[in-house]
């Protein structure tokens, strides 16, 4: 079963159970606005107080710095996008990522234990990240929770919406930066440590070919070739790492029935297009190194790194993809906030809100696009 269907079937229960018995959890912080689910409480509060206790001058100096980080972050992820225009049709610039769900037109398959756990770092880091230097501000928390907006699951820290108004212009920029900047800093500490468990695999292992992670759904390999084989030779060239294994690959078209030899036997798959380059031959498997122990002085241990390499990339990916996305000038991300307080230092509010709520609505429209392009 596709992975989507499992979500909905979650989805749809969730939506059952507090549509049948909403006046009962009601009384335990559960509150339903179609289309929104909210779960508020006040119990984290004093946590989020002790950790902005800890050092108040430091996370008042640290965002006053994340707030220039966040401008040029700001800047670089519109560039981007706008700049993919015109190779929209080839590689869409914006995807939609669900652990453990093929979505059409994304070039980013999320495991989905490993998803979820980076998933839930970003939504915590980001929001805990708001109510920390909202506490810093001087503006309470009225509440924290989880929320379901329709079938989009999230998490907030709610401030008191009057006491953030009357904050100082510069306070309010800390507060709206806070999230983005957790999320780059976190996908910063990952990376340190991704780069130390990839420095450790040459001491206990090598590469000796080429292994099947995925298939990708309704592709010309799903139903032949199954996840684990090993690559030993594709077409009778010997596949012995990772740079021949591109090369081979490349090199077919559309259409070429290719032989493949596995360590499970030999089978044969009849190419499709590739979705971003038609000229291109599609087997539809996801490549990893396969790696044998060199050195097994610590037994079995050493295989964890592979473990922990996965869940410090999808850590990587997730907090710095959706910690950019929402420093985009768009409302009500947090990046069209930031963009509206910027501009009030030199415009009324009569001419920087039709500024930013046009760019919001040009930007919203090409990402709708976009999404719509990797679909079709």
């Amino acid at each position: 079963m596709n992975g989507i269907y499992y979500y909905l079937i979650a989805f749809v229960f969730i939506w059952g159970v507090v549509g049948i018995f909403h006046n009962r959890l009601s009384s335990h912080g559960v509150e339903l606005n179609f289309p929104t689910i909210m779960w508020k409480t006040q119990r984290l509060r004093g946590f989020i107080s002790r950790i902005s206790n800890i050092s108040p001058r430091f996370w008042r100096w640290f965002m006053n710095v994340g707030i220039i980080v966040a401008f040029g972050a700001m800047i670089f992820i519109t560039w981007t996008i706008l700049s993919t225009l015109p190779s929209v049709f080839e590689t869409p610039a914006v995807s939609i990522v669900i652990p453990g769900v093929d979505i059409p037109g994304s070039q980013i398959y999320v495991p989905f234990v490993y998803g979820l756990i980076a998933l839930a770092t970003v939504l915590i880091v980001h929001e805990f990240s708001h109510g920390v230097q909202a506490v810093g501000e001087k503006i309470p928390i009225k509440s924290i929770g989880l929320l379901l907006f329709i079938i989009l699951p999230g998490a907030f820290v709610e401030p008191d919406e009057e006491k953030l108004k009357e904050a100082k212009r510069i306070s309010r920029l800390r507060v709206y930066a806070a999230g983005s900047i957790a999320n780059v800093s976190l996908a910063l500490i990952a990376l340190l440590l991704l780069s130390m468990a990839s420095g450790a695999i040459p001491y206990f292992f090598q590469e000796d070919g080429i292994e099947i992670g995925r298939i990708v759904s309704d592709s010309p390999s799903e139903g032949i070739l199954k996840e684990g084989m090993v690559l030993e030779a594709i077409d009778n060239h010997t596949i012995g790492d990772s740079k021949e294994y591109v090369n081979v690959v490349s090199s077919f078209s559309p259409g070429d029935n290719i032989s493949v030899q596995t360590d499970q036997g030999t089978y044969h798959v009849t190419l499709a297009k590739h979705p971003n380059n038609e000229s291109r031959g599609f087997f539809g498997i996801q490549a990893n190194k396969h790696f044998e122990m060199v050195n097994d002085s610590l037994d079995s241990i050493p295989w964890i790194l592979f473990e922990l390499i996965d869940l410090f990339q999808w850590i990587v990916t997730l907090n710095l993809g959706i910690g950019l996305f929402n420093l985009l000038p768009i409302k009500p991300l947090d990046g069209g906030y930031m963009l509206e307080i910027l501009l009030s230092y030199k415009m009324s509010e009569r001419y920087y809100r039709p500024i930013v709520n046009a760019l919001s609505a040009v930007l919203a429209m090409v990402i709708v696009f976009s999404l719509i392009v990797g679909f079709i």
